[in-house]
C-alpha cells in the first residue's frame, strides 16, 4: 500500500505545480520527469544493497530515455517535481529536501575529483529554475530560490533568492540585500533559525521569473550618480564664471 500511495503521491505533485497537466494517463505516459524519479527509485534501491553495475545500468536507460540523469547514489526526498527536465544533472552525493521543483538544464554538481560529500544539499520547498548550475558540497536553505542561468558556489540562506553569476542573494525573507557585498550579511544564522521553526509542508512558490535584477539595479544606481555629479560640475562651472566675471569687471574698474 505505501509503494501505491507514493505513486499517487508523485502524480499529485505534477498536478499541483504543473497547470498543463490534464489528466493521469497523460501524467503517467508523458511526463519524463515522473519516468526519471521512479527509475531512481529502482536505481537508489540496488545502490543501497551494495551493486555496482546494475544500478548504473538503470540510471544510464534513464538517460537515453528521459535526458534526465540522476546518479543512483543521490538521495531525494518525497515531492520532488522535475519539469521538462532535458539536460538536468544530479550527482552521487546530492541531497534533496521535500517538494523541490527543479526546471529544465538544471545542474547539481561538484567542483573537483575530491572523494566523499561533494555535491549541494537541496532544502525543502526549494525551486531551481532553467538552467541553474549549483555546484559544490554546500547547503541551499529551505524556501529559497535560484533564478534561471545562475551559478551558485557557496552558501544559500533560507528563504534568500540567488541570480547571477557567480550566484549573489538579491533577495532574503522577502527584503532586498545590497548586491555590492562580497560577503554573506551576518543575519544569515537568524534566517536560518527562523526557517527551522516553520512547518516543512508549505506551498512551493513557483515564481521564478519575476526575480530582481542586481546589474539592472546596479546600472541605474551608477546613471542616477552620473546625473548627480554632472549638475554639480554644471553648478560649479557657473559659480566659477560668474566669480571670473565678477574678478573681470573688477579689474577693469581698477584700470
Amino acid at each position: 500500500m505505501k509503494f501505491f500511495s507514493r505513486l499517487k503521491r508523485d502524480i499529485r505533485v505534477v498536478f499541483e505545480r504543473d497547470p498543463a497537466a490534464k489528466s493521469v494517463l497523460e501524467v503517467v505516459c508523458c511526463y519524463s520527469g515522473l519516468h526519471a524519479l521512479w527509475f531512481h527509485r529502482l536505481a537508489h534501491f540496488f545502490y543501497l544493497k551494495g551493486f555496482v553495475l546494475l544500478p548504473r545500468l538503470i540510471s544510464s536507460f534513464s538517460r537515453f530515455v528521459t535526458g534526465i540523469e540522476i546518479h543512483p547514489g543521490a538521495t531525494i526526498g518525497e515531492g520532488l517535481f522535475i519539469d521538462h527536465g532535458t539536460g538536468i544533472v544530479i550527482g552521487e552525493t546530492a541531497e534533496l529536501g521535500k517538494n523541490v521543483t527543479l526546471y529544465q538544464g538544471v545542474t547539481l554538481g561538484g567542483t573537483g575529483k575530491e572523494k566523499g560529500k561533494r555535491h549541494p544539499t537541496i532544502g525543502n520547498n526549494v525551486v531551481v529554475a532553467t538552467g541553474a548550475k549549483v555546484l559544490g558540497s554546500f547547503k541551499v536553505g529551505d524556501h529559497a530560490k535560484i533564478g534561471a542561468g545562475s551559478v551558485v558556489l557557496k552558501e544559500v540562506p533560507p528563504y534568500a533568492t540567488v541570480v547571477g553569476i557567480p550566484g549573489r542573494v538579491v533577495v532574503m525573507n522577502g527584503k532586498r540585500v545590497n548586491t555590492a557585498r562580497q560577503d554573506p550579511p551576518q543575519n544569515f544564522i537568524d534566517y536560518a533559525e527562523d526557517a527551522a521553526e516553520l512547518a516543512e509542508e508549505c506551498d512551493v512558490d513557483l515564481d521564478h521569473c519575476a526575480l530582481p535584477d542586481p546589474e539592472e539595479q546596479n546600472r541605474q544606481e551608477l546613471l542616477e550618480r552620473i546625473e548627480k555629479l554632472e549638475r554639480q560640475i554644471e553648478i560649479l562651472t557657473e559659480a566659477l564664471n560668474d566669480k571670473s566675471i565678477q574678478h573681470n569687471d573688477q579689474t577693469k574698474r581698477g584700470v
